[in-house]
């Protein structure tokens, strides 16, 4: 007797928006009622109102699973109940704010690795976020909106989305809509447009997430086109004599985050391999002191978190390892922190970075600064 075939994962399909009250609930509803009335059997996993009368409304006739009650310091949560949807298995599951953290106690700590579950057991997920829960782009939220966003996707997740669809509404329409009452009730209305909903940070947000939707329909449209047009290749050269390889450099320097992020989106740019490479004089972070060594664990646990390829490697001239490793591995692109202290207590990161310079000159050396939160 043989085995049955492994079930088919389900395709993932996210709705993008820049900023809350953009209509990316609404849209995601609306489809799901399109979708039943095609006869596909829908359900919704998790929908947040937010008192919004006009997306409620659109929830009429879609079969919602009841939330499960978790008990958290003496107080009762309600989340996704993701076992009773993989007991009804749907064909269809709307899930909204894909990148809501769960509260302490549930299976999983992100509401984006519930999904995940159900993709694998062949659920086809119709999902809601916005640009600014991109990990990638989090330093240029910060220097756009003034604020740190918690509550992050890493890029590998989205790039799973077999559809992204862009959900667009002029920065002046979505205030009017703030002011009106629609989006939030009057006294968190008015909070919102002091704080966050500024019309300048609006555009700006606006800008990138019309940028992100344009790059994934780009990288989609390329996977297609490719295998299909070898004279476009020929003219282009081989695809391994054009793939980019970019190298990032771990130091123990808060800011190696930021650097991290920055490198992790320019190889999804370039669709190019990707690696974060930390150099000591021993091998072995345990023979550093606690502060640094409990640094470097974090940063190169946050580069594999972005499924960044992670090194540690010895070496007595951090500048010569680094360039060795980088000419070793075809590395075409290399990207360092902007000099601000010593590094690891052997040779200033100016001396570091004009000696990788002068190295790899043959390799483009970025020198990345920490961004400035714009407050106004």
């Amino acid at each position: 007797m043989t085995e049955p075939s492994p079930r088919p994962a389900g395709r993932l399909k996210i709705i993008l928006g820049y900023a809350a009250g953009v209509g990316k609930t609404f849209k995601m509803l609306e489809e799901g009622q399109q979708l039943q009335k095609d006869g596909h059997d829908v359900v919704v996993g998790y929908f947040e109102p937010h008192g919004r009368q006009d997306t409620i409304a659109k929830l009429e006739g879609l079969e919602l699973v009841p939330r499960r009650t978790i008990e958290y310091r003496d107080r009762a949560f309600e989340e996704m109940d993701t076992p009773a949807i993989l007991a009804r298995h749907p064909e269809i599951c709307l899930v909204d704010e894909f990148p809501h953290t769960n509260v302490p106690g549930a299976e999983r700590s992100k509401r984006w690795e519930d999904v995940m579950v159900l993709l694998e057991a062949g659920i086809e997920v119709h999902t809601t976020m916005n640009i600014q829960h991109l990990e990638s782009l989090n330093d240029q939220m910060r220097e756009i909106t003034g604020i740190q966003v918690r509550e992050t996707i890493p890029d590998w997740v989205v790039k799973q989305a077999a559809e992204l669809v862009l959900v667009d509404l002029p920065p002046t329409a979505l205030l009017n809509r703030l002011q009106r009452g629609v989006v939030y009730a009057p006294d968190k209305a008015q909070r919102a447009i002091r704080n966050f909903f500024k019309e300048p940070a609006l555009a700006a947000l606006r800008e990138l997430a019309m940028r992100q939707a344009a790059h994934e329909v780009d990288i989609r449209q390329s996977e297609i086109e490719l295998p299909f047009h070898p004279a476009r290749q020929a003219m282009n050269g081989s695809h391994e004599t054009q793939r980019e390889k970019i190298l990032i450099h771990i130091t123990e320097a808060p800011t190696t985050a930021a650097l991290i992020r920055r490198g992790r989106r320019v190889a999804d740019y370039l669709q190019a391999d990707c690696f974060a490479v930390c150099i000591l004089p021993v091998a072995d972070l345990s023979q550093l002191a606690a502060p640094a060594r409990l640094a470097l664990e974090q940063h190169l646990e946050f580069a594999r978190k972005l499924r960044v390829e992670t090194r540690v490697l010895e070496g007595e001239d951090p500048a010569d390892a680094l360039v060795e490793f980088a000419r070793r591995n075809g590395v075409t692109q290399i990207f360092l922190s902007k000099p601000a202290k010593r590094l690891v207590g052997l040779v200033s990161l100016r001396d570091f970075v004009m000696k990788v310079v002068r190295l790899a000159s043959d390799m483009q050396v970025t020198v990345v600064a920490e961004r400035a939160s714009r407050t106004n």
